[in-house]
């Protein structure tokens, strides 16, 4: 079911009034008619693929069971109940999640050495004790994406490799549908198996908790990558309806189709017929093509975040952020502190850290790095140009780490009027970004070395400009400026105060959807591919 259907324009409101004036007052059974709810939003795609979802929860739940509890007094405390066990009293404390990178370093030393690479004692010790059971959630997990996403790519692979030997391989691939949102649930569920694993998280006996957790339908299928540490312990808690939620649900949820349907999406009507037809585009409108892929990347996705965040604070559930403005970076460093979060910091804390992260010599973190940036890419999609795209990205993210100015930018700045340096610095990382997007929306490798090449050989001006209208020029500059203004909230819409100033800002959000979006057969979000 996608957010811009008419269908769920339905789907919502039932679900909402349903939720709250007929289960409010019986928590579990609120937590069942959301797992319901998140099933038929699920199945509404393909109800076949629901075995897989139930499955992977089914497996998690059985071996968190086994893995925990595990018995600390060194760390705090936090049940998946969200209760904080750490209290002073001399009862058993089971370790508690925490977001804190500094802390999950610490966490996974005992997990893995710094830098360590696994010996065959160690390879042999993943079948004994508490191992095992972690060891079968990540083994049925990414067995399961890795066939129904990567199969094909790895066998075709596989059969490129060998001809270049002269032998000409007979392969047969098998044809597969994509699960949607496989990616995104699988790595949530995998954070709750290794956290308990860790100890930092004590497993739940709430089966329907935990099946809702893992289905939680607003985010389902294109994130957030929700943390079990952070969701979980919410399907625990009694749930009040509460205006200012709600009201900064809506406006989330609003912002959201703005940037889908009227940047997304009206970016997409000019970017798809140029990479489309490439060869024999001008070069001012490849380079147009490429940066307003870069538009219609980020307005498809966030839009989707946003949305999605925002249906989550209509059930009275906090998500976590996903995007802050990353086009207004002032390095790749930054960027990706502000792309993506949920995933960028899930690979953070689940392979970069456990490989030593910066905490070792030099080579080993760039080669950390590299392995980051190359499996986050590769998580995208089962192409050479996800992987090509992450390796882009290492590269401009190595020469920054080597001089130690990664961390250089961790706070806005707080002026209204950016400085020159700042402009520069904006723009020429949104340049790097959207080169780096070329690869990322190319078919192969190839395509996108041969996007670049017809900048230059073909003519730089096309015979006409109708292809970039007077509508969507005028939306982006307004995008910008208001992306801008609201970058210190979730959007430009909760910096407004005042009903006088409020009300004109949503009716103009509002007819600008309805008047300037992309409406008929509804546009898919790209990251359901994912």
């Amino acid at each position: 079911m996608l957010f811009n259907s008419f269908t769920f324009l339905i789907f919502l409101p039932i679900v909402f009034l349903l939720y709250w004036f007929v289960f409010q007052k019986n928590l579990k059974l609120q937590n069942a008619f959301l797992l319901l709810a998140s099933y038929v939003f699920y199945g509404w795609w393909d109800w076949r693929f629901l075995g897989l979802i139930i499955a992977s929860s089914a497996v998690d739940y059985y071996c968190g069971l086994k893995l925990g509890p595990v018995i600390s007094t060194k760390n705090r405390v936090i049940s998946t109940e969200g209760r904080d066990l750490n209290d002073g009293s001399k009862e058993e404390k089971e370790i508690s999640p925490s977001a804190s990178s500094s802390r999950n370093d610490q966490r996974t030393r005992s997990f893995r050495q710094e830098g360590e690479i696994p010996n065959s004692n160690a390879i042999l010790s993943l079948f004994q004790g508490r191992k095992l059971y972690l060891t079968i959630s990540l083994t049925f997990n990414l067995g399961l994406l890795a066939f129904f996403k990567y199969f094909n790519f790895f066998i075709e692979s596989a059969a490129d490799f060998i001809s270049l030997f002269g032998f000409q391989p007979h392969i047969s691939t098998l044809n597969l549908i994509l699960p949607v949102g496989i990616s995104f649930y699988t790595f949530q569920t995998l954070s709750y198996s290794i956290d308990v694993y860790r100890g930092n998280l004590k497993p739940t006996k709430d089966l329907i908790a935990f099946f809702t957790f893992v289905a939680f339908f607003p985010q389902l299928v294109a994130g957030p990558i929700e943390r079990a540490s952070n969701l979980l312990p919410q399907f625990f808690k009694k749930r009040e309806f509460e205006y200012q939620q709600g009201s900064d649900g809506m406006k989330l949820i609003l912002w959201g189709f703005f940037k889908k349907m009227v940047i997304a999406d009206n970016c997409a009507l000019v970017v798809n017929p140029i990479f489309e037809n490439y060869q024999t585009a001008s070069g001012l409108e490849l380079i147009m093509g490429a940066i307003l892929f870069a538009f219609q990347i980020y307005g498809d996705f966030s839009g989707y975040s946003d949305i999605a965040i925002g249906v989550a604070k209509l059930f009275g559930f906090d998500l976590m952020t996903n995007f802050r403005t990353p086009y207004f970076s002032r390095d790749i460093a930054e960027f990706w502190r502000r792309w993506h979060i949920s995933l960028s910091t899930w690979f953070r804390d689940y392979v970069y850290i456990p490989l030593g992260g910066s905490r070792v010599p030099k080579a080993k973190a760039i080669r950390n790095i590299f392995i980051v940036f190359l499996v986050s890419g590769f998580w995208h999609g089962a192409n050479w140009t996800f992987i090509a795209w992450g390796g882009i990205h290492a590269a401009m993210f190595i020469p920054i780490f080597l001089i130690g100015k990664n961390r250089a930018h961790l706070h806005d700045g707080e002026h209204l009027i950016p400085s020159f340096r700042e402009v520069i610095q904006i723009a020429s990382t949104f340049l790097l970004v959207s080169v780096a997007w070329v690869f990322f929306r190319a078919e192969t490798v190839g395509d996108a070395v041969d996007y670049f090449t017809h900048i230059f050989r073909n003519s730089l001006f096309p015979t006409s400009y109708g292809w970039f209208g007077y509508n969507i020029r005028l939306a982006l500059i307004l995008f910008i400026l208001l992306e801008w203004v609201g970058r210190f909230q979730f959007n430009w819409l909760e910096r407004i105060q005042g009903k006088w100033y409020r009300y004109p800002a949503y009716i103009s959000t509002i007819y600008s959807i309805l008047f300037f979006g992309v409406f008929g057969e509804p546009i898919e979000f790209i990251y359901f591919q994912f």
